[in-house]
């Protein structure tokens, strides 16, 4: 994987937007994980399907990208997989179910220039 890393110094208004967006994936990450946790026979197809499904209920998850929402589910995925195999391995203090992500502010509205 290629990471850019950029410096920037965002108006309040690009913070609320980044902010908003960022919870918006959450919610969706955590709506799917608990659609997992209720359905435990479905599979990838599903999911996605889950993801159209909150699109179309919730306006401000439409208002997000579809590649962003997307990617949300593939976490949820990634996560699953992630504890199965660490169950099948019996790796010791890495099994547990997927959590649930917690809305925190990433961003701090000081005016330092640090």
């Amino acid at each position: 994987m290629f990471v850019l890393e950029y410096r920037i110094k965002p108006v309040a208004s690009q913070i609320q937007s980044i902010e908003e967006a960022i919870r918006t994936t959450q919610f969706v990450r955590n709506k799917v994980l608990r659609f997992w946790m209720d359905n435990r026979a479905i599979g990838k197809t599903e999911m996605f399907r889950h993801n159209t499904f909150l699109r179309a209920e919730y306006s401000f998850v439409k208002e997000l990208n579809s590649h962003a929402c997307q990617t949300a589910v593939e976490r949820v995925l990634r996560a699953i997989n992630r504890f199965f195999d660490n169950c099948k391995k019996n790796i010791s203090g890495k099994k547990g179910y997927p959590r649930f992500v917690r809305r925190e502010s990433r961003f701090s509205c000081s005016s330092s220039n640090a």
